[in-house]
């Protein structure tokens, strides 16, 4: 299996932290997913996040569905 990238565990390290801070678990972000259309499995998202292997598509999906209007990148 592949490493993880510096800038993929960036992405996925991001939003875990925005998941945490609106006490949203994975099981909540794939009902809101739904919510906008998107159709994935809790299991999906989870492997996605632990390998940090997703499109840019689908961290603005997940950010717009837990409504994270800003991202802080400064402390990075």
């Amino acid at each position: 299996m592949a490493e993880k990238t510096d800038w993929e565990a960036l992405a996925a390290n991001l939003l875990k932290a925005e998941l945490k801070r609106k006490g949203v678990t994975y099981a909540q972000l794939v009902e809101r997913l739904a919510e906008i259309g998107v159709a994935e499995k809790e299991v999906n998202v989870r492997n996605k996040l632990s390998r940090g292997k997703f499109t840019a598509a689908f961290f603005l999906q997940c950010l717009s569905a837990i409504s994270c209007a800003t991202l802080r990148l400064e402390d990075v």
